[in-house]
């Protein structure tokens, strides 16, 4: 009796010191790395974004989406900045990540109701023909914009996105447990502590074969990706992700829209022939773009080409010329 007391006090123990050491980190995270941008309310949340304008007249709107674990600011530092030189850019914290709110547990993970609530944020913010740029999981998001968003959206860029369903990626059990009260718990005690044991291989993991850039945890404010709430949205992203992908899949042939997709051919995260591939062959007029001995993270390991992908369809928007050959 005497081992199995002192066990469960050893549990109770973790437990309460992995919930102090969850709740002050995500305390002190939150005031290291402060909202750098506007918010805006839409259906009753508040999503953060920055809306940044050239000096002289834009060339067009940019949107750029983020993938998991990560925020606008990171989006900001890899294509952004250099892209609001000559274009509007604006960036968002998905819901749930970063400084935006998230309602409605799994149902608001799901990509389709992720994308409407950005593309209502786009309307208020006035934006139209834009280009959406969506990383990682967030490719599961911008297909939505070709199929119900046209009116925001004038052309739509895949990079390293996940976009299809993959043999055994159903996990249901995953799904109910995420969503159960032990899932709740575990997210608020013990996961947090032991996710950043393990952040160091996961940054190799996200940028390999290439070598992550000096500083990127800090200056892309990583760490707010693991508060409490902002882990749990990601666990939510993953929970909901194939469903998602094998609902939306079966519409990707109605896209009528411009649409590159770009990815690294060493892409270890986000499986290239089975995502990037299958979705630029199911597109109708897809160009895909692979860039051998690259990984993950195609905006640091070859910037100027993804930028250069941006701009072509930033450029196709705003010639109709090439809209109507494109089309035809």
């Amino acid at each position: 009796m005497s081992f199995v007391l002192s066990l469960l006090a050893a549990l109770l123990f973790l437990v309460v010191a992995g919930a102090l050491f969850t709740h002050a980190y995500g305390w002190i995270i939150g005031r290291r790395y402060p909202p750098t941008g506007q918010f805006i309310e839409v259906d009753g949340c508040r999503l953060h974004y920055r809306d940044v304008w050239p000096e002289g007249e834009p060339r067009g709107a940019i949107v750029l989406l983020h993938g998991a674990s990560s925020n606008l600011v990171e989006s900001m530092l890899g294509l952004g900045s250099y892209l609001a030189q000559s274009y509007r850019v604006i960036a968002f914290d998905r819901p749930g990540h970063g400084w935006s709110e998230r309602k409605g547990g799994l149902s608001g993970a799901k990509s389709e109701k992720q994308a409407a609530l950005i593309a209502s944020a786009l309307r208020k913010l006035d934006v139209r023909n834009a280009v959406i740029v969506g990383h990682s999981w967030s490719g599961a998001i911008v297909p939505h914009f070709a199929l119900d968003h046209q009116d925001v959206a004038g052309a739509i860029l895949v990079l390293a996105g996940i976009t299809t369903p993959w043999p055994g990626g159903y996990i249901g059990w995953y799904r109910r447990f995420i969503a159960s009260w032990a899932g709740w718990l575990l997210m608020r005690t013990v996961a947090l502590p032991v996710t950043l044991m393990l952040r160091p291989w996961m940054k190799r993991k996200t940028f390999a074969p290439q070598k992550p850039p000096p500083g990127i945890v800090r200056r892309g404010f990583i760490p707010l990706a693991f508060r409490p709430r902002a882990y749990e949205a990601n666990m939510q992203d993953f929970a909901v992700m194939y469903d998602a992908v094998s609902r939306q899949s079966d519409r990707y042939h109605e896209i009528r829209m411009p649409v590159i997709v770009v990815a690294g051919d060493r892409d270890e995260i986000v499986w290239t022939d089975l995502h990037s591939r299958a979705f630029a062959h199911t597109v109708p007029g897809a160009k895909l773009i692979l860039m051998p001995g690259i990984g993950h993270m195609p905006q640091y390991a070859d910037g100027k080409r993804v930028l250069a992908a941006i701009e072509e369809l930033a450029e196709r928007i705003a010639n109709p010329e090439c809209l109507s050959q494109t089309s035809s």
